[in-house]
């Protein structure tokens, strides 16, 4: 039996259709011919017959084995294009037209972020990512998205797998780069008791690192985690959301900057550690409010340090039960907004019935930031520009910053 690509599934698999229904075909282009045993609606490992002309050879060792990538075996105009096109089907599910957009692509080696698993088996230990739709664990010493710092982490991610890993579960280990060197936060290992406290003590300091928190508890802090976010230096929580590569988070910070020129007050909604609101406040007051109140402390004191910035004015706040009101929004002459994945579905609701003409929304999911387009260009908004960013390489992850305006 043989099938013929239709298109690209949300997570980049080829689509086709048989006799069974639909076929999900892994690294599959459209418009090719390909064939393969099906096991659940899937093939996963496809024999290609007629290859497309946008597929090129995947240039990591790794990536017939390796999960964290989906994409290296389509050419780089085909993703972007693909990228861009997700965006563009999210809004016309919505009955919505896109404005015109461009989007901007983190060059390899650019991964400061990541997280990698370790687990015990009975040979030694495994560390790397998962493979495609699987728990296996595939090693990755020559990746090429990640920065080298990371890389270089490999073996000691090892140790501390076979030092406080377990044989019945996972340690994720959550690589962050920072000014100071590299930070790792571990959930998953054993509970530490004052032994296995010591040797992971001793662990951090042997491989120099910045930081190292276990199970939520840190271990370690021999120098600041330093983050810096435009004039401002700031230490986060461990383990603390942050933008994946400089790059994207510098298109982005570039995007919102400029989106709010001119904005004497801006809030910053779902703000973080500080990633747009410390640069924002370059050119405007800021409050910025964000869930966490640790993450609102580590803003706050990067503010209170740096030198050149407007008032910044920080608040903890759980914006999906609380969101900001119609009076309380009317203080901002613009809102930048950058969710979860979710969405902000109580905001934006808030953000339509007020009197707001000018909004940033950072989406990283384009299904849910069409659906709060919808309200806001029902309650009079237009969707004015829209910028995709690829930070994650080879991924079917998709980010993108969008400028909705009403009135004059």
């Amino acid at each position: 039996m043989t099938y013929v690509i239709e298109r690209l599934s949300v997570h980049a698999d080829g689509v086709a259709h048989g006799p069974e229904g639909t076929v999900h075909v892994a690294m599959a282009l459209p418009g090719e011919e390909v064939s393969g045993e099906v096991m659940g609606g899937r093939i996963a490992a496809p024999k290609i017959l007629t290859p497309s002309p946008e597929r090129v050879k995947a240039p990591c060792p790794h990536y017939r084995s390796c999960g964290g990538c989906v994409l290296q075996h389509a050419s780089e105009d085909f993703t972007a294009a693909w990228k861009m096109d997700v965006v563009r089907q999210a809004l016309a599910a919505r009955g919505l037209d896109s404005p015109e957009m461009t989007i901007t692509t983190s060059p390899l080696g650019a991964r400061k972020r990541a997280t990698l698993s370790g687990r015990r088996t009975k040979k030694g230990t495994l560390v790397g990512f998962h493979a495609r739709t699987s728990g296996t664990v595939v090693e990755v010493p020559h990746c090429l998205i990640l920065r080298p710092e990371l890389i270089a982490a490999l073996p000691a991610l090892h140790e501390a797998t076979a030092l406080a890993g377990s044989r019945k579960g996972e340690i994720a280990f959550a690589l962050t780069l920072s000014e100071a060197g590299l930070e790792i936060a571990a959930t998953g290992g054993k509970e530490t008791d004052p032994a296995q406290f010591e040797a992971l003590s001793q662990f951090a300091r042997s491989h120099d690192l910045a930081r190292l928190s276990w199970n939520g508890e840190v271990i370690a802090a021999r120098r600041p985690a330093l983050q810096r976010f435009g004039k401002a230096q700031v230490v986060p929580p461990p383990g603390a959301f942050l933008q994946a590569t400089d790059h994207g988070a510098a298109a982005l910070v570039a995007f919102a900057k400029a989106a709010t020129g001119g904005a004497g007050r801006v809030a910053d909604l779902f703000a973080g550690c500080g990633t747009f609101a410390l640069p924002l406040a370059e050119q405007a007051e800021v409050h910025a409010v964000e869930g966490s109140a640790e993450m609102v402390a580590a803003l706050d004191q990067g503010w209170r340090q740096a030198q050149g910035l407007h008032r910044v004015t920080t608040e903890a706040r759980d914006l999906f039960r609380r969101p900001l009101l119609p009076d309380e929004l009317a203080k901002f002459d613009a809102v930048v907004l950058d969710p979860p994945r979710a969405g902000a579905q109580a905001q934006i609701a808030e953000i339509a019935a007020s009197d707001l003409a000018r909004l940033v929304h950072v989406s990283c999911n384009p299904v849910t930031f069409a659906r709060d387009a919808q309200v806001l260009i029902g309650a009079g908004f237009a969707l004015t520009k829209l910028l995709v960013v690829d930070q994650f390489r080879f991924s079917a992850h998709v980010e993108l910053a969008a400028l909705f305006t009403r009135g004059s």
